[in-house]
């Protein structure tokens, strides 16, 4: 959804900004979800 938000934006503004802070904002969501499956994983081998 953001996504569409700020493509839209660009496309109407022709602001490059807007774009740039999309990609900003997808690296941060993709390094919290990297972030999210590690501390899963290492809590599932800690049983025994």
């Amino acid at each position: 959804m953001i996504k569409q938000i700020a493509w839209n934006t660009f496309k109407n503004t022709g602001n490059i900004d807007t774009f740039l802070e999309y990609t900003q904002l997808k690296d941060a969501e993709n390094n919290i979800r990297i972030e999210e499956n590690g501390n899963y994983k290492n809590k599932g081998n800690n049983n025994c």
